[in-house]
Formats: structure tokens, C-alpha cells, sequence
């Protein structure tokens, strides 16, 4: 039995309405929702299917949240460019002139751009850690504080896939006065545009939150696109066990097991655990790509100036965390012509995928805001072929029409 989309799209658009179902029929999809905006205002918003919480099978809904892992990386990099923009904090400013314990280690001229541009040493923990203490932020700031960096900071370009939330996280609170990062992000970016999204579900809201399980079955009749960047990942992890790829992923081991744990989502572990639906990563990425400004709230996340950082590049060279050439803005992964790393078709256009699929990015050359989420975790860390198939078939639409 086919799947029933639902939602709304120009009728011109069908072809992306018949993409997404595709996905469900030929690609193992069970429950994903997917969002477009341009010009800064809603033109597409698409869900299907149903998804698993607490042991039993739900209807998916436009709003139903659902762990975006480093998809979020782009909201804290939005976070943090909000405070450099009222010139609360400041790109070329050591960290630790903001975070007086962060020098320890060596880590005293490491500065806010070096972070966000994963030039910074810091990509991961090399002491063995508990697997609770990803789920105590002052504990993984204590910890944060007194490591080294894995080289000499601007050195070289390494991936950091938690550490780096858990410190621009701490350093919005510091310089916004904020009680906590989730705090400052409800007020000055869901409260602003009014969507829903979290670093830290609240218990009340738990029961909405889509199961992550992974994808039964493969792509190879939809897409012409290898798993290149998992296969590096793998051979990176198992020619140095003791490596900073493995310490970056699995220091400790419940940055990977615990994902659908009530202490994970209800956590603030802001690299990896923002949970929302694909409207609101749309709403978000489709702000920026209009220059800062939403049309459907009218409201300014940031000025013009402050989102062209956004996709300036700052790194581009081979990474030595994850093992493949990767381009980073201001805390933005960049576009590039390899399809795991193609976020629409502007030369312009910033984002970030998320482990397993899903995916944000803006693209202000096309105005074009996208949102990707699914609960069927695939082998992809980077751009996963679901997404680029909607990609693909969204573009041949914006470039007709």
C-alpha cells in the first residue's frame, strides 16, 4: 500500500511529492517529513508515515520532533553569530579571555573563528569519560577546560562532533546572561520565528519525539552515490583505536548508544541532540538565506552583514577527524560538488547534514531554505542520498519555473 503524503506544495511541485513517496516505497522510509521555504516564506511542507515512541507505532505529524544529531550544529553556529553581532562576543578573541578556565592545556590563544571553523585542536576528549557525564554540562566543561588539543591550534582542520557545541554553548550563555544555551536559543531564535525546536526536550514533551532506528534497506536504485565518507570514517576508526576519531566519536560510548534515552533528549548536548521538526530547521535556514529575515513572522535573526559569515569560507582541506576534504564557514559546513556534500545548487549556500539523514541548509543564491528529517537512520554522516534525491528533484522545479 502506498504511502500518503500529506501536507502542502505548489501543484507545480508534484515531482517532489512523488520523490518523497518514492522514498518510502523503493528506500526503506517508515517516517520523515521534509520543508521548503523561499524568500523567506513557507512554499513546501511535506510529512508521511509513522514513528515509534516508547514501544508503540504513532502517526507522524508536521510537528513531530525528531533528533536531527549535527543538523543542529548550524543553529548553535546561529546562536553564536547573533552574540558576535551585538558585539557580545568576538571572533578573533581568545576564548578564554570570555572562559577563564579554558586556557588550561594550552588552549590559552585559541580563538572563537579557530572553533567554529573546527581549526581548533579540540575535536575530542582524550581521558576515558564516564557515559553519564555527557549529560552533565558542568561536568563535560570541567573536563573540556583542562583537555589538550589533539595539535597545534590553526595547524590543521579536525571535525569536532560534540566538544564543539558543548563550548559555543557555554560561551552564548556566559555572554548573553543566559541561564542556560537552551534558554538563550528558545528566546532568541524558536521565540522569535515561533517554531518549536530544542536543545533539551522537556519531559512534557518527550512522548512526541520520533525513535532513531536505523534504515533497513539501501539506496542503490534511487541514487548513484557511494558510501565514501562512512567508509573513511570506518578505516579512520579502526587504524587507531586509540585515535582521535574514536575518541571523538565514542568518548564515551553513550554518545552512540543513548540517543533515544529519556537523559539524551532531555539533555543539553547542543552539537548532537537538537530535536525538531523539519518545518521549524526550514523556517530557521530559510531566514537565513533571505538575508537574516523571516516573512512569515518578520523578524530579523541576524543582520545581512553577520549571515554573509555564515557561508565565508575559513577551512577547506582534508580533515583529519573525518577523513575526506571538507569546506567550513562560521560554524556552517559549506557546499561542495561531491554529492555528500551538496547543499542545493548555489555556490553560496551553508548548512549542515546530520548522522544518519537529516539535513538543513540555506541556499541564498536560489532564496532557498530546506529541512530533512527522517527516523530511519542511514549509513551516511554527511549528505545522505534521501536527502539528495530531494535535492536533485527540488532544483529541476526551481529552475523550471
Amino acid at each position: 500500500m502506498a504511502v500518503e503524503i500529506q501536507g502542502f506544495w505548489p501543484k507545480s511541485w508534484q515531482p517532489l511529492a512523488d520523490t518523497f513517496a518514492e522514498l518510502f516505497d523503493k528506500a526503506g522510509e517508515e517516517g520523515a517529513a521534509l520543508a521548503v521555504y523561499r524568500g523567506g516564506e513557507p512554499v513546501a511542507s511535506l510529512w508521511a508515515g509513522e514513528f515509534r515512541n516508547d514501544g508503540t507505532q504513532k502517526p507522524w505529524q508536521e510537528n513531530t520532533p525528531v533528533n536531527v544529531f549535527s543538523a543542529g550544529k548550524g543553529l548553535v553556529a546561529l546562536s553564536v553569530l547573533q552574540q558576535v553581532a551585538e558585539g557580545r562576543l568576538a571572533l578573533d578573541r581568545p576564548v578564554a579571555d570570555d572562559w577563564e578556565a579554558f586556557a588550561q592545556g594550552g588552549k590559552e590563544e585559541i580563538t572563537l573563528r579557530q572553533l567554529l571553523s573546527h581549526r581548533s585542536g579540540l575535536s575530542a576528549l582524550d581521558k576515558r569519560q564516564r557515559d553519564a557525564t555527557i549529560f552533565d554540562w558542568d561536568a563535560m566543561l570541567e573536563q573540556i577546560a583542562r583537555a589538550e588539543p589533539w595539535w597545534q591550534p590553526g595547524t590543521a582542520q579536525g571535525y569536532s562532533p560534540f566538544i564543539y557545541g558543548w563550548v559555543l554553548g557555554e560561551l552564548v550563555r556566559r555572554s548573553s546572561g543566559s541561564e542556560d544555551f537552551n534558554s538563550y536559543f528558545q528566546r532568541e531564535v524558536t521565540g522569535l520565528l515561533g517554531v518549536e525546536a530544542y536543545f533539551g526536550v522537556p519531559d512534557s514533551e518527550q512522548h512526541r519525539v520520533a525513535d532513531a532506528r536505523p534504515l533497513k534497506s539501501g539506496l542503490e536504485a534511487l541514487v548513484a552515490q557511494g558510501s565514501a565518507d562512512s567508509a573513511a570514517l570506518g578505516q579512520l576508526m579502526k587504524s587507531d583505536p586509540r585515535g582521535v576519531t574514536n575518541r571523538a566519536f565514542a568518548n564515551p560510548m553513550s554518545l552512540m548508544t543513548a540517543t533515544n534515552t529519556p537523559e539524551w533528549r532531555g539533555a543539553q548536548i547542543p552539537a548532537a541532540n537538537g530535536h525538531m521538526s523539519a518545518r521549524s530547521l526550514a523556517a530557521i535556514y530559510g531566514a537565513l538565506a533571505n538575508k537574516g529575515y523571516s516573512e512569515e513572522v518578520g523578524v530579523a535573526l541576524l543582520p545581512p552583514d553577520a549571515v554573509e559569515l555564515c557561508g565565508a569560507e575559513l577551512s577547506f582541506e582534508h580533515d583529519r577527524v573525518l577523513g575526506l576534504p571538507l569546506r567550513f564557514g562560521h560554524g556552517f559546513m559549506l557546499t561542495q560538488e561531491r554529492a555528500d556534500c551538496r547543499l542545493g545548487r548555489g555556490a553560496r549556500a551553508f548548512g549542515h547534514p546530520g548522522a544518519g539523514g537529516s539535513l538543513g541548509f540555506s541556499d541564498p543564491d536560489y532564496g532557498i531554505g530546506f529541512g530533512y528529517v527522517t527516523a530511519r537512520m542511514g549509513q551516511q554522516i554527511l549528505v545522505d542520498p534521501r536527502a539528495a534525491r530531494l535535492i536533485d528533484t527540488l532544483y529541476s522545479l526551481v529552475e523550471r519555473h
